[in-house]
């Protein structure tokens, strides 16, 4: 189990040391300079600016004093927020992004569930036909659509929700409703996919003839079995919506990292671009090596199969 761990850990590893180098020499091409947004520097001062952020030297150069600093842990300092850490123009902004990802998760997993297991228990019924529509309509209508058109209904016209800012709890409601429209109808596909399954187990089939109600079958062998894969895509799932949502929170002005990192990209703040970028992909790669560890604890076969490999 320990050659195992190990040998995920270092592909972990190796795949995060690529995403820093691709984005690193991608965010290069961008359009602009990190001095662009200043105001009023002479040539001399845009000189000190370079000197003092390292933009002097070559680019190689500059790539290896960032990988070995973020080694380290340093991200560096951002230049449109005078030299502050990146780290704490992150972490700022994090505890916002992972409250409306987790309560669009929550939102968003016990309406799928719900969805899912009606579905099934109902297949080809008008309720089963209703909740496989909106699962359809979620998963195909994007967030930049779903959310003016919520802001504009729910916020303007209805007046129930406010339709930007995060000043209050009731803020961050809508926004997490529309987060969660994606959640419901993946977990609502997958769940009724998994019940139908499951239905057709010889193990549930025993069970209703040694008399057990259709209530108590669906409770103790239906959705407890059903809800074991589920595992597999909530844990990249709320990796992605704890680092924030670009979409959403630039629409709904959400002070989040989603908002931060197109910032970031407007104002040509290439640090804290690479910060919230290798934010994001240690989430992605740290949630994938947490499944393959459990697989691996799991299921033996898949170890012995890893380590061979």
């Amino acid at each position: 189990m320990l050659k195992y761990t190990l040998k995920r850990l270092v592909n972990a590893l190796v795949v995060l040391a690529i995403i820093a180098t691709a984005t690193w020499f991608l965010m290069q091409l961008l359009p602009g300079s990190p001095i662009q947004n200043a105001e009023k520097l002479t040539p001399e001062q845009e000189a000190q600016v370079e000197v003092q952020y390292g933009l002097d030297k070559p680019l190689v150069v500059q790539y290896a004093l960032y990988m070995g600093n973020m080694a380290l842990g340093d991200l560096g300092n951002s230049y449109l927020y005078g030299g502050k850490p990146v780290t704490e123009v992150i972490f700022e902004r994090l505890p916002v992004s992972a409250f409306l990802g987790v309560q669009a998760i929550i939102i968003g997993l016990i309406t799928g569930l719900f969805l899912g297991i009606i579905s099934a228990l109902k297949q080809n019924s008008l309720l089963d036909s209703g909740a496989a529509f909106l699962a359809v309509l979620g998963v195909s209508v994007p967030d930049f659509v779903i959310a003016p058109l919520a802001q504009y209904w729910l916020g303007l016209q209805l007046g129930i929700f406010p339709i930007a800012f995060f000043e209050s709890w009731w803020h961050s409601v809508l926004p997490s409703l529309v987060l969660a429209t994606s959640i419901a109808a993946v977990v609502a596909t997958f769940t009724r996919t998994e019940m139908l399954e499951v239905l057709g187990q010889d193990y549930v089939t025993l069970a209703r003839s040694k008399g057990l109600s259709r209530m108590a079958v669906v409770v103790r062998h239906v959705i407890r079995n059903s809800m074991i894969p589920l595992v597999t895509i909530l844990v990249p799932l709320t990796a992605a919506l704890v680092t924030g949502t670009l979409i959403v929170e630039t629409i709904f002005s959400i002070p989040g990292i989603g908002e931060q990192f197109v910032r970031s990209i407007f104002d040509s703040d290439y640090p804290v671009i690479m910060g919230t970028t290798m934010l994001f992909a240690s989430f992605f790669v740290a949630s994938y090596l947490i499944q393959d560890i459990l697989y691996g604890v799991i299921d033996p076969r898949i170890r012995v199969a890893g380590n061979r490999g």
